[in-house]
């Protein structure tokens, strides 16, 4: 029996056990219904909307829609039971305990992957003329996007050329047209560094984007991991056991073998399109914010029988974006100072900071025997994060180095007061870094 950490369909039908999915089966249409549906759940903190029938669906149900699969519940018992059952952890779990979980393989040999024959994604393959992602049912979500956004939720496959590295990220991408999509492929995200070996090179880049893929798989490709560590590896010693992967049909690359849904092709290294606007995990939307972007060619379509394809609809609390990319960010932040002797015993990204923010749990009694002071100690702490790097790893992520910061010797992180929520949100989405002005 699958289990829902390895196995997105069996994730599903966990999420079905704990009663936390509504199944839709009147036709929905991908086209802004679809995400003001999700909107509504993220922001009510309901069940996840599973869309069973949408308009564009081909014959062999490519494809369906999961949204909201890591968000919050309601039921305080269970408040991160996605999250939790994204790691096989019990959906009580607080979010301590799933950070722990999260940074656990970095003490453990790595666990590599065992490569299989075939699996479920291979059930049907569509060449490049027998489908049109103009006309698959991929979703707009916000009124002011520039585009319809298939890839909000999958994982992206690259390798470097020498094939010492294979990455998996999330980074997200629209449909350009028949055959093509168009993503963010911006520094200083793996996706880019391994863009530029290839581009180096003047080779396109061979990449797969697979949707539905394990969800610990999901996990660790939205942590900001190490230059040249391969996720699969650190997943497999995360879960205690090798992720199946089984090769693609037009490339070298593997990809989870229980993928509903994967996308094989070439990321141009010469051609460019516009990519945006998209609608933000701050909650804006900036009309007109688009930038030139890569061009990725879709070769071929593999997936399973009546695919299930997950979607991110961002903006304001609380989606994936939140509590995914900054409780994860701030994980790898902790480790790091924890790693370096620094008095932290935890560190949170606070969702009504529209995770722009780390707050740090501290010693007090330790941080006193350093003799330091507020201003010394932030000062430390950022130097250690940003690492003097011109392409810091976490610039992504947070607003600023931290020009102050939470100390506590008492209180644990992971829940705050939502109502302190809508000023929180104001200050960190507003405020200039570093100075009092705010944007209007």
């Amino acid at each position: 029996m699958a289990l829902a950490h390895m196995e997105f369909r069996a994730f599903v039908q966990a999420l079905k056990d704990d009663g936390d999915i509504v199944e839709i089966n009147e036709e929905c249409d991908p086209n802004l219904e679809v995400s003001a549906i999700i909107r509504k759940v993220v922001e009510s903190d309901e069940r996840a909307p599973l869309f069973n029938k949408l308009k564009g669906q081909n014959e062999n149900g490519l494809w369906r829609i999961l949204g909201a699969p890591n968000s919050l519940r309601s039921d305080p018992r269970h408040r991160y039971g996605r999250l939790a059952r994204h790691l096989n952890l019990p959906p009580t779990s607080s979010m301590k305990e799933i950070l722990d979980k999260m940074v656990s393989a970095k003490t453990t040999p790595p666990i590599p992957p065992k490569i299989v024959e075939t699996g479920p994604c291979k059930e049907f393959r569509l060449t490049s003329d027998q489908f049109d992602l103009n006309q698959l049912p991929s979703p707009t979500l916000h009124q002011a996007d520039g585009g319809k956004y298939v890839q909000t939720y999958g994982m992206f496959i690259v390798r470097s050329p020498d094939g010492k590295w294979t990455n998996w990220s999330i980074a997200r991408a629209m449909v350009h047209d028949k055959n093509h999509l168009v993503g963010l492929v911006m520094p200083p995200q793996h996706i880019s560094v391994i863009h530029r070996m290839w581009k180096e090179l003047g080779q396109d880049m061979p990449y797969a984007l697979a949707f539905g893929v394990p969800p610990a798989a999901i996990m660790a490709s939205s942590m900001p991991l190490p230059d040249g560590l391969t996720e699969a590896e650190y997943i497999g010693s995360m879960v205690n056991s090798p992720l199946e992967l089984v090769k693609c049909e037009t490339n070298e690359l593997f990809v989870p073998s229980t993928s509903e849904i994967v996308f094989e092709g070439t990321c141009s290294v010469t051609e460019t399109a516009r990519e945006g606007p998209f609608g933000e995990m701050h909650g804006y939307v900036f009309k007109g914010d688009s930038h030139f972007m890569p061009v990725y060619t879709v070769n071929m379509i593999t997936h399973r029988k009546d695919p299930i394809m997950p979607v991110c609809a961002c903006g304001r609390l609380t989606d994936e974006t939140h509590t995914m990319i900054g409780p994860l960010a701030a994980a790898e932040i902790g480790y790091i100072l924890k790693s370096n002797g620094l008095p932290i015993k935890e560190a949170f990204s606070p969702f009504e900071s529209q995770v722009t923010w780390v707050a740090l749990q501290v010693d007090t009694d330790k941080l006193r025997a350093m003799k330091t002071n507020a201003e010394a100690f932030c000062r430390q702490v950022g130097d250690l994060i940003f690492q003097g790097s011109p392409d810091p790893p976490f610039i992504g992520y947070f607003s600023s180095v931290m020009t102050s910061t939470c100390m506590t010797s008492r209180r644990s992180f992971g829940h705050s007061p939502l109502a302190v929520a809508p000023s929180w949100t104001s200050i960190a989405t507003k405020m200039f870094p570093g100075s009092l002005s705010f944007r209007t």
